[in-house]
């Protein structure tokens, strides 16, 4: 096997694939959450509130069906983990144009949530982790950049067909779009590394680290898990509501403009923040991120006019992709590779309570008060209780702790 310096290193086109999935994945489904809730408000006069809330039943599915993809992903062959997300992801797709009552909806986000959860970041950064070593940061950001791609090529333009054909015509193009974009990829181009053991156990006799039980009882693991839940909150519940927020005080072309403004802004952020990671201390990078949510979403909480949209827009998006990206970057760099997928999967459970929480709770403050400030200011708080949690917590151990 290739050194993972080199060009020629597997792990490398695994990155690749992995970079496609996330793509079509975020693109149709994270990103576009917002772009749905649009639509199936006009279309069906469903309330704000209910659409957000069954927008938080997806995120609490995606949550527990990470749990899931983990467990799959220490028993059998990755690319069974991502076909599973393609199958459940391209039927839920097609679903969601078709529903006419709320409990359907309830029930399609459910199948979306753990359809998405196959084929996300649980499956995306075990791989990375597993593949890469010295070189793990860059591969990381590398493929979660498909994640903000998604919001930059695909949410524009399916706010557009949407708006062109109706949700339940396009429904059927962006679940073939799923089905393409990762069941092939997963079966021609993802691989275990050769070196790889299939069960967690076999991992840690082979990969140093901490153990599952130290690591989830320390400050550290509390810190992150707990600031990324506020994080989360606050990142996932703004992005969900973004669209709207621009169209309510703009146009619905504002609102694709923004959502892809913040995309290409989390690109470039996280290119930098890849950069950045590699010269200056991971931990103090996070809180540097903490802090450009926090003032982003304070600005976009009151901001009106399409410039100051755009702008607030930017800001946010340069923090959007680095704060996802280094929730699993922490771990894998403080509690090393082995117990990471068990690590991670609970971690990631955990701040999917945040994930769940924030949009409908950003829904149920827009329709209180018929406006975003105060919905925006949450999300702004949240972010700010998140940055105390990382400082209280203090400095990363550079050891795991003694186990004799």
């Amino acid at each position: 096997m290739s050194d993972e310096h080199s060009r020629g290193y597997y792990g490398w086109f695994v990155v690749g694939g992995l970079f496609v999935i996330l793509t079509i994945t975020s693109g149709l489904a994270f990103y576009n959450m917002s772009v749905y809730m649009s639509a199936l408000v006009e279309a069906q006069g469903f309330p704000v509130s209910r659409v957000s809330a069954a927008i938080a039943a997806f995120f609490v599915a995606s949550g527990l069906g990470g749990v899931v993809a983990g467990r799959l992903l220490t028993a059998f062959d990755p690319r069974l983990t991502l076909v599973l997300g393609g199958v459940l992801g391209a039927g839920s797709l097609y679903l969601v144009g078709r529903v006419d009552a709320l409990w359907q909806l309830f029930a399609v986000y459910l199948f979306f949530g753990v359809g998405h959860a196959c084929c996300a970041l649980v499956p995306s950064t075990t791989l990375v982790t597993r593949w890469f070593q010295a070189r793990r940061s860059v591969a990381l950001s590398i493929a979660s950049t498909g994640l903000s791609l998604g919001g930059i090529l695909i949410t524009p333009a399916s706010a557009t067909y949407i708006e062109r054909v109706g949700l339940a015509a396009a429904s059927e193009l962006f679940a073939l779009i799923w089905l393409i974009g990762v069941v092939p990829v997963a079966l021609l181009v993802v691989r275990q590394p050769p070196a790889a053991p299939a069960a967690e156990g076999e991992a840690a006799a082979a990969v140093d680290g901490w153990r599952y039980d130290h690591a989830v009882r320390s400050r550290w693991f509390l810190a992150i898990t707990g600031g990324w839940v506020l994080v989360m909150l606050a990142q996932v519940g703004a992005i969900s509501h973004l669209f709207n927020l621009a169209s309510v005080r703009a146009s619905p072309a504002t609102g694709a403009t923004v959502v892809s403004l913040m995309a290409s802004a989390s690109i470039l952020g996280r290119f930098a923040g890849g950069w950045l990671i590699t010269r200056i201390d991971a931990r103090r990078f996070a809180l540097a991120c903490m802090v450009g949510q926090c003032i982003s979403l304070s600005t976009l909480a009151g901001v009106q006019g399409d410039v100051g949209l755009w702008l607030a827009a930017l800001a946010f998006g340069a923090t959007v992709g680095n704060l996802l990206m280094l929730q699993p970057l922490l771990l894998a760099e403080l509690f090393g590779g082995r117990d990471y997928s068990r690590i991670y999967g609970l971690s990631q459970l955990l701040s999917t309570l945040g994930v769940a929480a924030g949009p409908a709770l950003l829904g149920l403050l827009f329709d209180v008060n018929g406006r975003y400030l105060e919905a925006f200011g949450l999300a702004a708080g949240a972010s700010a209780i998140a940055l105390v949690a990382m400082l209280i917590a203090g400095p990363f151990p550079t050891a795991a702790p003694d186990e004799s």
